[in-house]
């Protein structure tokens, strides 16, 4: 399959296989050559792109600003083609114990604060933009205390917003950053008993990931890659699903209004400074 449209992802799951196994079928029953690569780690993944190794990347909202930033940095352009209808206007929550004394986030001052990974868009990079922008700089007027579980992958597990809630359980830490939609997942799974834990803030809207194709991709093969995918429906058998395991019911076309608050964050944080500058430096070696 030389000729295949190759995809890239970040295998921070089991399921990741089982999920483009299965896509890698159907494609190939609608006569489309396409085949993917899995990669430990989204920068892997975002400079792999860069070296023309895949021809779209399923990139995490940080890869997407990783991706966007290297481009403007070396000359090229990034677009999102496509995303999940469950990418699109996420929230994170700050959640404290039901009988903390802790009543807004000012009350968050001095306090410890888990978070997730370091390179979580949800559990750590948005909220603690969301403090900050709240007049409580991390670090400064309150403990960031993070739980750096699989850091590479961006987030895309739950490991360490679980572990973050189980210290907030354990009175280790006063407040905790999660999805929104996890504080949901995890009352349903056991972590969190119903009624035990309070929101005291939640961000902004903002969009998760996206398929990201670079300028001088083949543009016939990624329209009919595109038009392939937004054509899937929910109701047929066959893709049903891995649908189900990729967290959809429909596939949208990319937009990328959503990635401004995490843009923001990378740039207040220089959350990516010091990886940019080394992957702008081994592109153009490799240019050379």
């Amino acid at each position: 399959m030389s000729d295949a449209f190759v995809l890239g992802a970040v295998a921070y799951d089991a399921k990741v296989v089982t999920i483009w196994d299965g896509f890698l079928r159907w494609f190939a029953e609608s006569h489309f050559a396409f085949d993917y690569v899995l990669f430990t780690n989204y920068e892997r993944l975002v400079e792999a792109q860069f070296a023309g190794q895949v021809d779209v990347a399923w990139n995490s909202p940080l890869a997407w600003v990783e991706s966007l930033r290297l481009g403007e940095r070396v000359g090229r352009s990034a677009r999102a083609v496509a995303m999940r209808d469950t990418d699109q206007d996420l929230t994170s929550v700050v959640v404290v114990r039901a009988e903390s004394s802790v009543k807004s986030l000012a009350d968050l001052r001095g306090a410890r604060v888990a978070v997730g990974a370091a390179d979580s868009p949800q559990a750590t990079i948005l909220p603690l933009l969301h403090l900050a922008e709240h007049g409580l700089a991390p670090r400064e007027d309150f403990t960031v205390v993070l739980h750096d579980v699989l850091v590479g992958k961006h987030g895309d597990h739950v490991g360490g917003e679980r572990d973050a809630v189980r210290a907030l359980l354990a009175g280790e830490v006063d407040a905790a950053c999660i999805l929104d939609a996890n504080a949901l997942g995890f009352v349903r799974d056991g972590t969190v008993r119903e009624g035990a834990l309070r929101h005291v803030a939640e961000t902004a809207p903002y969009d998760h990931c996206n398929f990201t194709a670079l300028d001088g991709v083949d543009e016939a093969a990624l329209a009919r890659f595109t038009e392939l995918l937004l054509g899937m429906r929910y109701d047929d058998p066959a893709v049903r699903p891995l649908m189900d395991l990729e967290g959809l019911k429909q596939w949208r076309p990319g937009r990328t209004e959503g990635y401004a608050p995490l843009a923001r964050a990378c740039e207040r944080f220089n959350t990516v400074s010091a990886w940019l500058d080394g992957a702008a430096a081994r592109y153009a070696a490799k240019r050379r």
